[in-house]
């Protein structure tokens, strides 16, 4: 069984690992789990989440760890810092959203990777934030084993990691999103009915 992590701040924004998780969730191959430096924490949407782990209980042998953004990404904890550079320096397959990707450029940990985000100006005074020249102005950028996406690209953000994660085959990856981006009925139409 593989095991994704979805790292949840206080006042996540819910939509932004919904379409992820759900759709991992289908498969027998992967369980999802939630971690947080908090025991609950309550979306931006108001949903209160018990969460599976403390970020300091959490085991090195997972499969995917995803940052989902929200408005509480100021947050300094040692914990979090140390394993976030160890699953990127150890190739595990890393997803930031939103204000998650400003946590990561605040931290230096954009460095060797092209990247994007909500907005560049908002990273202006990161002293470890140094390589400009790898921002892209796009929704979702997928690199090495980095996925940054803005505050929009929930879609984008899962359809990369779906891809980076080599979930299920291209078929049924093209499948999921699709339904996602053209709706049910504009999908029958185009691709025929995907539940015969």
């Amino acid at each position: 069984m593989k095991t994704a992590i979805l790292f949840l701040v206080n006042e996540y924004a819910d939509w932004e690992g919904a379409y992820l998780s759900s759709i991992l969730n289908t498969s027998k191959e992967w369980e999802v789990k939630t971690a947080s430096i908090e025991k609950q924490v309550t979306s931006i949407g108001g949903f209160k989440t018990t969460v599976d782990y403390l970020i300091d209980e959490l085991s090195e042998k997972i499969d995917t760890f995803i940052l989902i953004g929200g408005n509480n990404w100021q947050i300094s904890n040692d914990t979090l810092l140390e394993k976030v550079t160890t699953f990127l320096n150890s190739n595990l397959i890393v997803g930031a959203i939103c204000g998650a990707v400003d946590y990561l450029a605040k931290n230096g940990l954009l460095t060797p990777y092209k990247h994007t985000g909500n907005a560049l100006f908002f990273w202006q005074e990161y002293e470890k934030y140094t390589t400009l020249e790898n921002f892209l102005e796009v929704q979702c950028v997928s690199d090495k084993n980095l996925v940054t996406a803005n505050g929009t690209a929930a879609i984008d953000f899962t359809e990369a990691l779906l891809e980076k994660l080599n979930f299920e085959t291209e078929k049924v990856r093209h499948r999921e999103i699709g339904l996602q981006r053209l709706g049910y009925y504009d999908y029958v139409e185009k691709f025929g009915n995907p539940f015969h």
